[in-house]
């Protein structure tokens, strides 16, 4: 039981869906109390992530609490995303690519990768997920604005666009709870990299 409030910073964030069963965001346990409290909340997968305990009723003197599950879906209008492309973020394409370069397949950490677009920008190229991949810079600088079949580099993988289930995943990793990777890698794509890492 979460007893300090250490213990409540290391509660893990919450997986908001909307009605439909979409995932939505992540949001703060904090987040997901004020949700319960609204009575938004209208299905819940899995057990119980913390029980949080409020007052006294002062009519009947019970005490109040509330479960909060790892993942739950809330009521409201079903919108459609204007795009279905998630947001392009060195964080996420680092993920993406399993935090290696995806020229000489060096693993490193956020800070030593840089973003290369396969196709340069200035040779017509766009910055968007599927031109764009994870690059040590001794890769990305001997690239420079070449094309690949300029230089005596190959990719190790093709890009690809991550769906948002995938998305999701990838800006929280290394933080996601067993059910809510089982629940988000259900929509991942056939070309996802994500549930081999």
């Amino acid at each position: 039981m979460l007893s300090t409030l250490s213990d409540f910073e290391r509660v893990p964030r919450i997986l908001r869906l909307n009605i439909a069963g979409q995932p939505v965001e992540w949001v703060a346990w904090q987040d997901a109390v004020c949700l319960y409290a609204r009575d938004l909340v209208v299905w819940t997968v899995g057990d119980p992530l913390i029980t949080i305990r409020g007052g006294h009723s002062k009519h009947t003197g019970e005490a109040s609490s509330q479960d909060i599950h790892s993942i739950i879906a809330c009521d409201g209008r079903v919108v459609a995303r204007p795009s279905q492309t998630p947001p392009l973020t060195n964080l996420a394409l680092f993920k993406r690519d399993g935090n290696m370069c995806l020229y000489c397949g060096k693993q490193l950490g956020d800070s030593n990768l840089t973003r290369d677009h396969v196709v340069p920008v200035s040779r017509g190229g766009g910055n968007q997920w599927d031109n764009v991949v994870a690059s040590c810079r001794r890769c990305n600088h001997f690239k420079g604005s070449r094309l690949l079949e300029d230089t005596s580099l190959e990719l190790l993988a093709l890009p690809y666009v991550p769906n948002y289930s995938e998305y999701l995943a990838l800006i929280n990793s290394g933080r996601i709870l067993g059910d809510q990777m089982a629940f988000l890698s259900k929509s991942f794509g056939s070309n996802s990299r994500l549930s081999s890492h």
